[in-house]
């Protein structure tokens, strides 16, 4: 039985590292070769920050993420672990809880998620913590789409228990954690592309201001204590967290002005 349940969890492990290697090579790796390499002259006024960073910088950032995805891997353990125990709520017939279902269930874990990140993201902005946990991440001062993932490992644990605490209480069903990755990769990606992409108005819109862009958390990087958001601008807005001067910076880069 033991046997059997390692086994079982090393191919697990195996899969779970795999596919997010290969979900960040594939998003993040796009997003530096058309930023970066291919469209680097013609993108070069939606640049948020002048400078280009060091390539020991960007080894930096890609030694940090591949160690994160073994702690994300090993949370996919702990879910399989949780599952066989009859703990988790992780279902495999759709037909059980519908299609309407999943997809609320996805836009619950996603807004979940956000939630998560902002509280916790803030907390590891404590200065005892900070030290330990998140200092990492920032050393990026001017991120790449590879410092997606660039994470301490005790950083890296606190995001990604997200999901095996939300199997405990909601049903889910893997296609829903495969898209709730794939989105997660991408917003972090877009996150730390920098470059903004969005247009002008975006940031001020009555309804699209609600979304994170990429000068949101470029802005998190140079200043450090502002911008928590993950997703959405919600939190940030709510708690008064938003940078001074967001709206207008946005508006300057999607302009073609760079800081």
């Amino acid at each position: 039985m033991k046997a059997d349940l390692f086994q079982h969890a090393e191919k697990v492990f195996l899969f779970d590292y795999t596919t997010h290697l290969l979900r960040y090579l594939l998003l993040a790796g796009l997003a530096y070769l058309a930023f970066y390499l291919l469209f680097r002259r013609k993108a070069l006024p939606r640049k948020i920050q002048k400078s280009f960073p060091a390539r020991a910088e960007i080894r930096r950032e890609v030694l940090y993420s591949l160690l994160s995805f073994a702690i994300f891997a090993g949370m996919g353990v702990v879910t399989m672990v949780l599952h066989r125990l009859g703990w988790s709520h992780i279902y495999f017939r759709i037909e059980r809880h519908g299609w309407a279902y999943l997809w609320f269930s996805l836009v619950l874990l996603i807004v979940l998620h956000d939630t998560w990140f902002y509280w916790t993201h803030r907390l590891m902005h404590w200065r005892p913590l900070f030290r330990v946990m998140h200092a990492v991440h920032h050393r990026s001062h001017n991120p790449t789409p590879w410092a997606s993932f660039s994470f301490h490992p005790t950083e890296a644990l606190v995001q990604a228990v997200i999901f095996p605490l939300v199997t405990l209480f909601l049903p889910l069903h893997p296609l829903v954690a495969l898209l709730w990755l794939t989105y997660m990769t991408a917003m972090n990606v877009l996150g730390h592309l920098g470059y903004e992409i969005l247009p002008s108005g975006f940031a001020s819109h009555s309804l699209f201001k609600w979304q994170n862009t990429s000068v949101h958390h470029n802005m998190h990087h140079r200043r450090v204590n502002c911008n928590y958001g993950l997703y959405f601008n919600f939190w940030d807005r709510v708690m008064g967290t938003n940078g001074d001067g967001y709206e207008e910076e946005f508006e300057r880069v999607a302009a073609g002005g760079r800081k």
